[in-house]
């Protein structure tokens, strides 16, 4: 049977930081050619290993607030002093490419994206760690934040992690291959949802003016 999505996927992992979401989303859309990290603007400034347009788009805030009040961003959200935002123009043209979209946001960009035009496309993640200290250690081995930006982190933990029940699907990263196939598993499933699938109906009819034939 020849048939493809109606329209693609917008698979959301969220998690407090250090919990895997980024790594995660990353090692998804390298596993599977149909997928593509959402690529966001913000307004911080690019870290040593980050290029504009591959990592992030990155802006002015003045540029950034422009933007919004022009309706380019699909959601947005001020992060620990910084703007973040998914640019429309983004999504739609990973929809036109027939290019599900994974997103490592927070429950604010989660939220948008579930009131907008796109809130059926969604299939929400929420990522947990397997405990406060894991989550601590994590956080201080990246070694990408200073310790005032980690205490921030872990003082916000608690009110991301009060947002659980809003998403459809919860998973605990204990090890990242066994959580990676529990994502793996989700996507496949939600691709084969029957509201999903264009040309099914058709085939459906296909099958039935068949029986009529085979009836004559």
């Amino acid at each position: 049977m020849n048939e493809t999505l109606n329209e693609r996927l917008l698979i959301i992992l969220s998690s407090p930081s250090g919990a895997g979401k980024s790594t995660l989303a990353r090692l998804l859309a390298k596993d599977d050619p149909e997928i593509q990290v959402s690529i966001s603007a913000t307004t911080r400034s690019p870290r040593d290993n980050e290029n504009e347009g591959k990592e992030y788009f990155f802006l002015t805030r003045k540029e950034f607030e422009s933007q919004i009040e022009s309706g380019d961003f699909l959601e947005y959200a001020e992060v620990f002093g910084n703007l973040y935002g998914t640019p429309l123009k983004f999504i739609e043209d990973c929809q036109m490419n027939k290019l599900d979209v994974v997103f490592d946001i927070d429950w604010q960009g989660s939220l948008q994206i579930k009131n907008s035009k796109y809130k059926n496309n969604v299939v929400s993640i929420f990522i947990l760690p397997p405990s406060i200290k894991e989550l601590n250690n994590r956080l201080h081995c990246r070694g990408a934040d200073s310790r005032s930006m980690i205490k921030g982190r872990m003082e916000k933990c608690k009110d991301e992690i009060s947002h659980w029940k809003d998403y459809q699907y919860v998973l605990i990263n204990t090890q990242v291959d066994e959580v990676m196939e529990q994502i793996k598993s989700i996507v496949s499933a939600e691709r084969l949802k029957r509201s999903r699938r264009k040309g099914l109906a058709n085939f459906i009819d296909k099958l039935n003016n068949e029986l009529k034939d085979n009836d004559s």
